[in-house]
């Protein structure tokens, strides 16, 4: 089930690298929420940490809802969907798959959301941004796996990808609130430069029960979900 799942990955990777198109609109749709939002502040106004965390996440759940509508609809366009059903391995090696491409695909697009933060919303790195990169992490986890059971529902028919949207951004609330408390943290504030060690632990903990959590249902219900049974 791995070594299917890797391969995959690579395989997806591959083709959506090699069109580029595709990833090009998620990346420029990041950054363009970002950068429309820097138009609001005034002339050397600084943005609050918690509202500059919010604004990245906004860019990588967008960006990252274009990920898995362009993994899942490969094999739509291609009408090799039964091939990947025929495989001899659990069919949770395809959520696996996708949910490796996706994340790998989100991380590369959050290196340029990051200094986009900084350049555009004028941030500072403050003195907890290790704990911030462990918050983005663990979040990305989880928002892929959720992403990547999802995709497979709301993609195959014309008006259903929006249904990706529309369903995941609900989900995703509470390990939103926690990966914008942990990246607001990573920052520097003029203000209030103290922040409390076990509020950071607390909302560590958060989002790694919402990984084990959305990983968990989406190996369960994916078998449902690909099959449309």
């Amino acid at each position: 089930m791995i070594k299917t799942a890797f391969l995959l990955a690579r395989k997806d990777l591959i083709i959506i690298l090699g069109r580029s198109a595709g990833l090009c609109q998620a990346l420029l749709l990041g950054l363009l929420l970002i950068f429309l939002f820097s138009l609001s502040l005034q002339v050397g106004e600084m943005l609050s940490p918690h509202s500059a965390a919010t604004m990245f996440w906004l860019a990588s759940i967008f960006c990252q809802v274009l990920i898995f509508q362009m993994l899942y609809a490969l094999e739509e366009q291609n009408g090799a969907k039964a091939g990947l059903q025929l495989l001899p391995c659990p069919v949770q090696a395809i959520w696996l798959g996708k949910f490796l491409a996706g994340i790998l695909l989100l991380f590369a697009s959050q290196l340029l959301f990051i200094p986009a933060v900084f350049v555009f919303l004028s941030q500072h790195l403050g003195a907890y941004f290790l704990y911030s990169l462990l918050g983005i992490f663990l979040t990305d986890i989880g928002i892929c796996a959720c992403g990547s059971l999802l995709g497979a529902l709301c993609v195959g028919q014309s008006g259903k990808e929006s249904l990706l949207s529309i369903i995941l951004f609900p989900l995703l609330i509470p390990l939103l609130l926690s990966a914008i408390s942990l990246s607001s943290i990573g920052l520097l504030d003029l203000q209030n430069s103290f922040v409390d060690t076990a509020q950071i632990f607390q909302w560590l903990g958060i989002a790694l029960a919402f990984d084990c959590i959305f990983s968990a249902v989406s190996l369960i219900l994916f078998p449902y979900l690909y099959h449309g049974e």
